[in-house]
């Protein structure tokens, strides 16, 4: 992909939130996305349209992350209530409140066959909740991290996390081995390469790192933008040539993923740019930010 194919160009503007967006994702086949924030709403959108569809209420505190399932029709979302939402996509109805952390719930997935949700909580644990069974407790706690857990990922056989304790730890589900590989930094988000053979972990020393899998082996750092205090998401475009990420100055970032220049930054918000999504088809990217929009970015 030349620079010029790098969505730069603003599409359009998601307005609705009232206050920061802490995240924004496109679903599975990138027609719609979804985006959460400090308003304690959930809110679905056909970014492409511009159009707002839906809004879903029932958190008590900021909703800090959201997941789709594969098929649209269940979301999960979680936040500063320490509770994790189970919701009909149509109806907008949560089917049932999964509780058990015991602070703030950090971030939210959906295993592959949207059967569980794990969730990445500020009381250092990870947890696994059973959306089948009625039971409100957890199916698994991993209670191994030394801080708050930032970010999870799923494979189909494994759940990595990002901790503030400065590692991003592997379990294997199947025969219950961790791996842990230490950053020596705050981990606040990690990202998957499509391939699956590498991890992207964002760290509060302004530096994102590329780690391989299989190895634990530091592969790249990128660096340029500010990553201090703030939870932003990082992730690579599509066809896992470039890394892109935000900034606290409101910047939007694109590093080459082998040499790690920046190749592209443009001013994309008026404040922290939380959140960053890539299409999984197309050149497009949505950015969430604490300025309260959503954007939508095209080549």
């Amino acid at each position: 992909m030349s620079t010029t194919e790098l969505p730069t160009k603003e599409a359009n503007v998601l307005k609705g939130h009232e206050g920061a967006v802490l995240a924004a994702r496109f679903n599975g086949d990138g027609n719609y996305c979804l985006s959460c924030g400090k308003d304690r709403t959930l809110r679905l959108w056909n970014p492409h349209r511009g159009i707002h569809i839906k809004t879903y209420k029932g958190h008590g505190r900021e909703v800090r992350d959201v997941h789709v399932t594969t098929d649209n029709s269940k979301l999960c979302s979680c936040g500063g209530d320490r509770q994790i939402f189970y919701w009909d996509v149509s109806t907008g109805r949560v089917i049932r409140k999964f509780r058990g952390h015991d602070s703030e719930v950090n971030a939210v997935k959906f295993n592959e066959y949207s059967s569980v949700v794990v969730s990445a909580g500020y009381d250092r644990s990870l947890r696994a909740w059973d959306c089948r069974s009625h039971s409100t407790e957890p199916i698994q706690i991993i209670d191994t991290f030394l801080d708050s857990v930032m970010s999870v990922c799923l494979t189909k056989t494994e759940m990595i996390a990002g901790s503030v304790d400065g590692t991003v730890r592997t379990f294997d589900i199947r025969i219950g081995r961790e791996i842990s590989d230490d950053l020596g930094q705050p981990v606040n988000c990690i990202s998957m390469s499509n391939d699956g053979n590498c991890v992207l972990a964002s760290c509060l020393d302004s530096t994102l790192r590329l780690l391989d899998r299989s190895t634990g082996e530091l592969l790249q750092e990128y660096k340029g933008h500010t990553c201090k205090s703030y939870k932003m998401d990082c992730c690579l475009t599509n066809s896992d040539a470039h890394v892109t990420g935000g900034s606290e100055d409101g910047f939007i970032y694109f590093w080459d993923l082998v040499d790690a220049s920046v190749v592209s930054r443009f001013r994309a918000h008026s404040s922290v740019v939380t959140s960053a999504s890539y299409h999984p088809k197309d050149n497009c990217m949505i950015s969430a930010s604490v300025d309260g929009t959503i954007k939508v970015w095209k080549t």
